[in-house]
Formats: C-alpha cells, sequence, structure tokens
C-alpha cells in the first residue's frame, strides 16, 4: 500500500473497497440455490458480430453522474436485447452507484453472462460475486502490484476458479500486461484509462497488442469507447472484445446504442 505517500486516484477507490469489506458489505449468506455460471471467455469467442459486454454504472469518479437512476434490470435487457455479449455490473456503491442487489436482480431475470466489476482486493468480495450470480469478476493487475489484495494475483484467480468464476484481469501499462499475461487469467483486458488519473489514452490498447503481438489469449479493450470507427480500429489491432459503459448508459436509447456498437 501506499502508506506515507500522496494517494492518487487509485489509492482511494482500493482504500474505499478495503472500507467496505471491513464494513461487511460483501459478507453474504451463501444460498443453495447458487446457478451455475457460463464463460465469459466463451461468449467472447462465439460471438459473430462485435462482442460487447455493456456496462451498468449510473456513475464514475472521472464523469460525475452518467445517467438518471433507473431500474438496472429494464437497462440490462435492452442492452442483450441490443446484442450485448455479456454484462458488466458496477457493484462499488462509493463511486459509481453501484449495488450486489442490482447484479442479483439481474441474475434472476436474465441468462446471459455476467461479470461483477468492482475493486477486488479480498477473497470475501469474490465469494458475494458467486453467491450472487456472476460468472465472472474484474481483477486490477496494479491493485496485485501496490499492495493492496490480501491474496497474490495468480492465488485471488485460483480462488476464482475453485469458486467457477472466471477473471477478466486487467492492465493498463507494459509492465501490467506483461505480468498479466503469464498467469492464468481467462481474459486479459486493457484499460485504456489510466486509474491513477482518470485520464482516457484509447491508443493505449493499440501500443500494447502492437509491442506485445503474439498469441496472449483473448483481449479485451476497456474505457473511452466512443464510436463504431474506435471499435474497428481496435479490431484491427487483434482486439477480440469491447467493454462499454459511458458511451451506452449516457445514450438516451440504451438498446440502439448497443447495436450500433455490435453491427459497427
Amino acid at each position: 500500500m501506499n502508506e506515507g505517500l500522496e494517494l492518487d486516484r487509485l489509492d482511494v477507490l482500493a482504500q474505499s473497497a478495503l472500507a467496505r469489506v471491513r464494513s461487511g458489505y460483501y459478507r453474504i449468506e451463501r444460498s443453495s440455490q447458487v446457478k451455475p455460471t457460463k464463460s465469459l471467455k466463451v461468449a467472447l469467442k462465439a460471438y459473430s458480430g462485435n462482442p460487447v459486454i455493456a456496462e451498468i454504472k449510473f456513475s464514475s469518479p472521472s464523469m460525475g453522474s452518467i445517467r438518471t437512476r433507473g431500474d438496472p434490470v429494464l437497462l440490462a435487457k435492452a442492452m442483450l436485447r441490443g446484442g450485448a455479449v455479456g454484462l458488466s455490473i458496477l457493484t462499488d456503491p462509493d463511486h459509481f452507484e453501484g449495488s450486489l442487489t442490482s447484479l442479483s436482480r439481474i441474475r434472476a431475470e436474465v441468462s446471459a453472462t455476467l461479470l461483477m466489476k468492482d475493486f477486488i482486493i479480498d477473497r470475501e468480495q469474490v465469494n458475494a460475486a458467486r453467491i450472487i450470480g456472476a460468472d465472472a469478476i474484474l481483477l486490477i493487475q496494479t491493485l496485485f502490484d501496490r499492495g493492496y489484495c490480501t491474496l497474490a494475483v495468480e492465488e485471488m484467480i485460483d480462488y476464482a476458479h475453485e469458486q467457477n468464476l472466471e477473471v477478466l484481469l486487467e492492465s493498463y501499462t507494459d509492465g501490467e500486461f506483461k505480468r498479466a499475461s503469464k498467469t492464468t487469467a481467462d481474459v486479459l483486458g486493457i484499460n485504456n484509462r489510466d486509474l491513477r488519473t482518470m485520464d482516457v489514452n484509447l491508443h493505449q490498447t493499440e501500443r500494447i497488442m502492437e509491442q506485445f503481438s503474439g498469441n496472449h489469449g483473448i483481449i479485451v479493450s476497456e474505457s473511452g469507447l466512443d464510436s463504431p470507427k474506435d471499435l474497428r480500429r481496435l479490431k484491427r489491432c487483434g482486439v477480440a472484445g469491447f467493454l462499454i459503459g459511458t458511451a451506452i448508459m449516457s445514450s438516451d436509447d440504451v438498446e440502439k446504442k448497443v447495436r450500433h456498437f455490435v453491427e459497427a
């Protein structure tokens, strides 16, 4: 942890996650009704159009309010009608207006692959993901590099796999991607947003893909994707999927917006 050093935006997000873990926010009683999971990796590989993971978030630290809060279940169904291959659901209530309940409610209503997106630093969050019906979780390489996580990255991936959850392991820098690519994560994500500053650079994915050309499995580009042109450009670099939140959530017609990306 960056104790004694000036905190950046990522430190703040990580420390908020730690406070939520300690508060018991993720402590959920396991139910015998936990459903079997669906593979995010398979869904991305099998999709014939642009594989879009549509994200449900109502605000963010970089944008503030993105959308007046509505029923997440209705939004999820609209995204899937638009052709989303899966859904990313924020469960951080402090910075994204997310909730564990939203993911649980969506799970009860849809059969699509669900990714729990949070700042996961502890096994208790992984347990919560499984109990509320997620199929996959997001892990962030730099949180492990900074010492915020209670397990090493490979141990956390192994633990997620033991819970029948897949892992999307996100990186931002070259070094993070290199370390992430050596793990057993199911999908690798390249975030175009620097979580230390919240600045976005769409060339980040392109640059890393060019530098680490070769077989690194399924790569998903995240953040800052605003137009079909962005997807076409990144697809030429070898990107296999796209995680899109703000551009979809800020649209008046979520279903149409997702279709716009999927059919680009």
